[in-house]
């Protein structure tokens, strides 16, 4: 096995913390799952530091690795559960944990931490929610990032962020960042995953930072033991060694307490037991996923590639299918009709045109006098059509024929001195697009041109965008589309790209707040959002004051712009 078995010690929480270390490794566990708070070790003690050097020391002597989770029941307000969450509007203790979590996790060279969104109070609602988490999360993996540590966001029932499906759209609107993975419920996927425990654990694939074990019934968030639910472990850990996950795989079991070291041993007899029939399963059945046929290598491997820290969202380049096989972006949809837009020309094989999930590199030529080309013959000066060119890497489909959005010449130099000013290659490019739609092309044209694009070609398609006066809507979707993919970017010339007159005149509200935030994120002087002055509001406003009062909480200097637009509502 890859990954190490471990036990959460909120299911200890009538054993001081040394004696359940012992009893876990009585029982032959390899890790801890640590919930921070009582009765084990307060992060806000005097001595914190202290406490965790002196646990970090114990587990290294033992060998034990460690998560650590912030799950801890009432350690902020003794009335409310859990209260507050990254979603109630005042969540400064919230934070204060978390930072404190991450320092701790520091301390212990811990896995991760695994943290989780919150339910929706009544006095909020789910837009508003969303701001609130995306505004949060930023703030904490930009903290996490400054310690070296990995953070794992856990879908929960009932919680905002609910499903594996939820965690990835929200990574994706966050720009992906690199320390923020996936914590996955075995149990949790038996109440609300659409595709099961193998759907969401193949769905988080290469992010899955940890993995919480448990039994649960359908209509019921419960954790149970293995055996009381309807959980198919077998198809749990066969997946996960489809993944290759290698991290922890810690039993959940926080009612429990009364009977935990009897648990304790029932829970690691039948994950062993599970992981033999499943090893045994697979070397006899060639390496058969549960409940599948035999699949190939890359099949097998393509959750891992499209989810991958980094990858980007699906549908961007190189496609893949969005996580738990829901509607495919504009993008996939339109990529068959590429290859037969106007002006474009062959595209490999009759009738193939540009699949969707594969990831032809389209770069030819494409310029202001010469809008589309395509190639007609390969690098030794044999045809497209030639055997050696009609493959691609697996030998079985067709290669499109590669485009690409060209620029001027000397075209690098920027057209004036103000940050983040267009170049004269974004102009050229940004005309291509415009002759494009006025001559009523199929927008999947751009689409394609961006997708398939590097970050010079994304901007001018974003330029060419702002160059559209009244776009037709096809035009306007697919716009929309690549202007929301290129604020989830880290990337601050694409950012500020994509905030330009057209986003400023069809962007919604919440996307476009959430944009105008990101640039004082990164950096980016608010002089290059198009229509700030038309579009600034109350709400972002108030967005600006959250986000400085936890940067100060934080004891991280206020970017200038925070307090501008604080400073233009007051006006």
């Amino acid at each position: 096995m890859s990954w190490t078995w471990g036990y959460g010690t909120n299911g200890f929480t009538d054993h001081p913390l040394p004696a359940a270390l012992d009893v876990l490794q009585h029982h032959g566990y390899g890790a801890v799952a640590l919930t921070l708070g009582h009765p084990h070790l307060d992060p806000f003690a005097a001595d914190w530091r202290a406490q965790t050097q002196a646990l970090a020391a114990d587990l290294r002597r033992r060998g034990l690795r460690v998560v650590v989770e912030t799950g801890a029941r009432y350690l902020l307000d003794p009335l409310r559960k859990h209260r507050p969450t990254l979603v109630d509007r005042e969540a400064g203790s919230r934070m204060a944990f978390l930072r404190r979590a991450i320092e701790i996790a520091a301390v212990l060279d811990a896995d991760c931490v695994s943290l989780w969104s919150g339910v929706v109070p009544d006095d909020v609602s789910v837009d508003q929610a969303r701001v609130l988490l995306e505004e949060r999360l930023l703030e904490l993996t930009a903290f996490a990032a400054d310690a070296s540590v990995t953070l794992a966001l856990e879908p929960e029932p009932g919680m905002l962020v609910e499903t594996v499906a939820d965690a990835l759209a929200l990574r994706a609107r966050l720009g992906h960042p690199a320390n923020l993975g996936l914590t996955v419920d075995l149990g949790h996927c038996v109440v609300v995953e659409p595709a099961g425990v193998v759907g969401a654990l193949r769905a988080a694939g290469g992010l899955l930072r940890n993995v919480q074990a448990d039994d649960m019934l359908p209509a019921a968030h419960e954790h149970l033991p293995f055996g009381e639910g309807e959980l198919d472990l077998d198809a749990a850990l066969s997946t996960l060694r489809e993944i290759d996950y290698a991290g922890v795989i810690a039993v959940e079991l926080p009612r429990h307490a009364h009977a935990a070291p009897e648990l304790a041993r029932a829970s690691m007899a039948a994950l062993v037991a599970a992981a033999e029939r499943t090893a045994t399963a697979g070397a006899a059945g060639g390496g058969d996923s549960a409940g599948e046929g035999p699949r190939s290598s890359a099949e097998s491997s393509a959750a891992r590639i499209s989810s991958a820290p980094g990858a980007g969202p699906a549908g961007a380049v190189g496609g893949g299918v969005s996580a738990g096989g829901g509607p495919r972006s504009l993008a996939e949809s339109s990529a068959a009709r590429i290859s037969s837009a106007p002006g474009a020309g062959p595209a490999g094989a009759a009738g193939e045109g540009i699949r969707p999930g594969r990831a032809p590199v389209l770069r030819r030529a494409l310029r202001p006098r010469n809008l589309l080309r395509s190639r007609t013959r390969g690098p030794a000066g044999t045809p497209l059509d030639h055997p050696r060119h009609r493959a691609d890497t697996d030998g079985c489909h067709p290669r499109p024929a590669p485009v690409r959005l060209g620029g001027a010449r000397g075209g690098a130099r920027p057209l004036s001195a103000e940050p983040f000013a267009p170049t004269a290659d974004d102009a050229a490019r940004a005309a291509i697009i415009a002759t494009l739609a006025d001559s009523g092309a199929d927008p999947a044209v751009a689409v394609a041109l961006y997708r398939r694009g590097d970050d010079a070609e994304r901007r001018g398609v974003l330029r060419g965008l702002d160059a559209l006066a009244a776009p037709a809507a096809a035009w306007r979707e697919a716009g929309l589309e690549l202007v929301v993919d290129a604020l989830r970017a880290n990337d601050t010339r694409l950012v500020a790209a994509a905030l330009g007159t057209f986003a400023a005149e069809h962007l919604d509200d919440h996307a476009w707040r959430h944009g105008v935030l990101k640039c004082v994120f990164l950096g980016i002087p608010l002089s290059v959002v198009s229509g700030l002055e038309v579009r600034a509001d109350d709400e972002l406003a108030a967005m600006a004051e959250r986000f400085a009062a936890e940067r100060r909480a934080a004891g991280r200097p206020v970017p200038d712009d925070l307090l501008l637009l604080r400073a233009r509502e007051r006006a």
